[in-house]
């Protein structure tokens, strides 16, 4: 019982934290971000962009299979057929910001 309010203090400092990070996101520049870097293999809006490879997911699809922390860790580290895209981690926030506002 004497651990439970650190513990509620503790949560309460984690959530208010995840939420800050998630306001300094820009959506807006994450969606140019993807149509800069992403465009070219996903589907970042509602309609494929000109000669879409297939295969990649859709940022869709993405953002429903993924968390936000799935999504940031992902992105600091890109592997398979996607290019090191070397994002800082402002640019990471503002496109995971974006790929968020597709859920």
């Amino acid at each position: 019982m004497q651990y439970r309010l650190p513990a509620v203090m503790l949560l309460s400092l984690v959530l208010a934290a995840v939420a800050t990070h998630l306001v300094r996101a820009d959506a807006a520049k994450g969606s140019q971000l993807a149509q800069q870097w992403c465009a070219n293999c996903h589907v970042v809006g509602s309609t494929p962009a000109g000669n879409l490879q297939q295969g990649p997911p859709s940022f869709r699809a993405i953002a429903s299979a993924r968390t936000v922390d799935q999504l940031r860790a992902f992105l600091v580290h890109p592997h398979g057929a996607m290019p090191d895209l070397s994002l800082t981690r402002k640019e990471i926030d503002d496109l995971v910001g974006y790929i968020e506002t597709l859920r």
